[in-house]
């Protein structure tokens, strides 16, 4: 870049001009190397404009036949054009003709149709009506209601406007048909009955067909109950259900693969739509008269009422036992009575599903020959019943969801069967409490609350999924799941606090008495807990593998009931903290204060600052293993055989948490020589093998696990460094390493 000049007059020292004159030296400089670079770039310029100038001839030539070309195509192009305007307007000419040629062909077709159908008419041939009527159907509306059909088909017989007189014959036909079909089901003519079924579809009267079709299989499905039946009979109205159920399940198997057949896949859900309407009056009858004869309003109103007494005065050992206004037998036979009502319902329902949600399978003509007015109502439903279905709700199936059996039946449970069955299961586990003993043949003890309370949770739980209705399961296992945590395991608790609430027995023969009844009635008490908390796991294992649950509900639904019944799962760990509570307070209130001399007493004048002559009169007496064992047995006698397995394996495993410390601080003031620490290490695995053997479990050693490591540390070589084989040995110390220098410094 060039300098800005400046004016030279006002340099006033010379090294300001110097300093200039240097300036545009350099300027010069630069300008003539540009110069020399344009004049060096000039030759390539040149050459290329020469390139171009010598193509202007080529150019030129081109551009000449380029204009000669268009004026050819254009003249081409007008002549194809006016080639194909011809083609086109002949075209045209051709398709007018055959239109008009097949527009006449069916306004003939729809003149000899018409022409035929009233001929079959008059001569009473039904299928040939019907089929001269399918063909005139089968033309297009445009035709038969065109102004050229409207002039040349009507006759001096039939003057009516061709639209008019095809729907005057569909008309005459539909009347015909229906007086028939109805004639032909009255007489149960299964020939006249198929005959006239099939002939509705084909002429486009396919919903009056199935209406007709649909009050036919109504009359099938009123079943009565013999006259002999009485009302008063506890399987009354579960067998007047199960004939209604069975025979609309047996009409629908029978006669859908007739009507799909000839009206098409899922025609069915109309005719069902019809039966359910039957059925929910039916049931409707059925459930009112079953609430009158059994008179459930008023033993839901004395439940209600003993219930609601029952939380007032809070005391439910007492308050069901003065409640007889229920008769508890008369309540489970009515809850029998509505779990099997809603079962059936609910087999009907699968059935339903299964049946509709198939796919159309049949071949033609296979069911030609299928009997429609003579329905066998004799085979039972649940020999129905497909085992296979699918999430997706199958087409028409809504029908039945939405029909009001299925709200008769839902109410009728959440109503009645539900608040009954709650408290029926109150009252009874009430019962067991009170009538609870103790059963002395079994080892260990136990009384029979457990066994009693989770028959009767099973019984009623097996009812509950028997109802087929997943919102009855949900809600009747919520209410449950409360009455066995308040009226079962809080019973229980309460006992529990009851044994100790007046305090100790006091000293003497009759003192001590008394605290080894309180002791085995605790004892009791917690094995009850431990029991019930394995029934429980039992019980929800067996019921959510359960055959009954796929059997009477929906494979979408089967997740939903399972889930309700393993949530009593939940109550096991409540069950077992009130298990635990219990075994703390009688451990601390019977053996923990017996624990605190029990190490002094057994290492009572034991030293194990031993020379050879001591070690072998030590190892002689063995007094440490022989003192532990005496006293170790005196201290649990009577809990090994009383309490269950687990609840002693809790016990024991306290008693050696409390034991376990205190000895560790006892051993850790004492000294030993090379042979005591030889000694030392025999008594604690003689006193571990021992404590071992007193016990089927296998975790006792871990609990001494402290201890033999202290036993380790005493017996080092007294060359070796305690720090080095600390970090060398690969034990996983529970010692630190502290802890381990003081240990190795107990050696003398």
């Amino acid at each position: 870049m060039f300098r800005t000049a400046t004016d030279g007059r006002r340099l006033a020292t010379l090294p300001d001009i110097l300093a200039r004159l240097s300036a545009i030296q350099s300027d010069e400089s630069n300008l003539s190397a540009a110069l020399a670079h344009i004049l060096s770039a000039h030759e390539p310029v040149t050459a290329s404009l020469n390139t171009l100038k010598s193509l202007a001839p080529h150019l030129d030539s081109l551009a000449t036949e380029a204009r000669f070309l268009d004026r050819t195509v254009s003249v081409t192009a007008r002549t194809a054009q006016d080639v194909g305007g011809r083609v086109q307007a002949l075209d045209e000419e051709m398709r007018r003709v055959r239109e008009a040629s097949e527009r006449v062909s069916q306004v003939i077709e729809l003149k000899s149709s018409l022409s035929a159908l009233y001929s079959s008419i008059e001569q009473q041939d039904w299928e040939a009506a019907t089929r001269h009527c399918a063909r005139a159907m089968a033309l297009p509306l445009d035709v038969i209601s065109g102004p050229f059909a409207e002039t040349a088909v009507p006759t001096p017989e039939s003057h009516l406007p061709p639209a008019q007189t095809l729907q005057a014959a569909r008309d005459q036909l539909l009347a015909v048909f229906r007086r028939e079909f109805e004639t032909a089901s009255r007489a149960r003519n299964a020939t006249a009955t198929s005959r006239f079924f099939k002939l509705f579809p084909a002429i486009g009267w396919e919903a009056e067909g199935l209406q007709a079709y649909a009050s036919f299989v109504v009359e099938l499905v009123k079943v009565r109950p013999p006259a002999s039946a009485k009302t008063s009979s506890p399987l009354y109205y579960i067998t007047a259900l199960t004939a209604l159920f069975e025979s609309i399940a047996l009409i629908v198997d029978q006669h859908q693969p007739i009507v799909e057949k000839y009206y098409g896949n899922g025609k069915m859900g109309l005719v069902l739509e019809r039966l359910l309407h039957e059925a929910d009056r039916v049931v409707n009858d059925l459930v009112d008269g079953w609430d009158e004869e059994r008179t459930m309003k008023r033993k839901l109103s004395d439940a209600s009422s003993s219930l609601a007494s029952t939380s007032i005065r809070g005391n439910s050992l007492v308050d069901f036992a003065d409640d007889e206004t229920v008769d508890h037998r008369e309540i489970d036979k009515v809850l029998s009575e509505a779990a099997g009502m809603g079962g059936r319902w609910g087999l009907f329902r699968k059935f339903m599903y299964d049946r509709l949600k198939e796919e159309d399978g049949y071949e033609d003509g296979e069911y030609e020959d299928a009997n429609v007015a003579h329905a066998t109502l004799s085979e039972p439903l649940s020999t129905q019943l497909d085992t296979h279905a699918l999430d997706i709700m199958p087409p028409g199936f809504q029908v039945v969801e939405d029909s009001g059996s299925h709200k008769t039946i839902e109410k009728m449970l959440a109503t009645f069967y539900t608040p009954l069955e709650v408290w029926y299961a109150r009252s009874v586990i009430d019962k067991a409490h009170r009538l609870s003993t103790q059963d002395l043949t079994l080892t260990p003890i136990s009384t029979t609350t457990p066994d009693d309370a989770f028959y009767i949770l099973k019984s009623v739980l097996t009812r509950v999924i028997s109802t087929g209705s997943v919102a009855t399961v949900e809600r009747t296992s919520e209410s449950l799941r409360d009455v066995m945590d308040k009226d079962y395991a809080r019973v229980i608790k309460q006992k529990l606090d009851n044994v100790y609430k007046g305090g100790s027995a006091g000293p003497g023969t009759r003192g001590e008495k008394i605290e080894r009844e309180n002791r085995q009635s605790f004892i009791i008490l917690l094995n009850d807990l431990d029991i019930s908390s394995s029934h429980m796991e039992r019980l929800v294992k067996d019921l959510s593998q359960s055959a009954h649950i796929p059997q009477h509900f929906l494979d979408s639904e089967l997740d939903s009931v399972r889930l309700s019944l393993t949530s009593f799962i939940n109550l096991v760990p409540k069950f077992r903290s009130t298990l635990r509570a219990g075994v703390e307070q009688l451990f601390n209130q019977l053996l923990r204060p017996k624990l605190r001399t029990f190490i002094p007493d057994v290492y009572k004048d034991v030293s194990y600052i031993l020379d050879d002559d001591a070690y072998a009169a030590v190892e002689l007496q063995d007094l440490v293993r022989k003192r532990f064992v005496k006293a170790w047995e005196a201290l649990i006698d009577g809990y090994k055989d009383t309490f269950t397995e687990s609840n002693y394996r809790l016990f024991f495993g306290l008693a050696l948490d409390v034991l376990v410390r205190p000895w560790e601080k006892f051993v850790t003031g004492l000294k030993y020589s090379e042979l005591g620490a030889i000694r030392f290490d025999h008594d604690l695995r003689a006193v571990v093998a021992y404590l071992s053997s007193q016990t089927v479990f296998g975790d006792i050693r871990e609990k001494f696990v402290r201890l033999q490591q202290i036993a380790t540390l005493l017996n080092l070589d007294s060359e070796e460094d305690v720090d080095e084989f600390y970090n060398g040995s690969g034990i996983a110390w529970q010692l630190s390493q502290q802890e381990a220098r003081a240990v190795a410094n107990l050696r003398v």
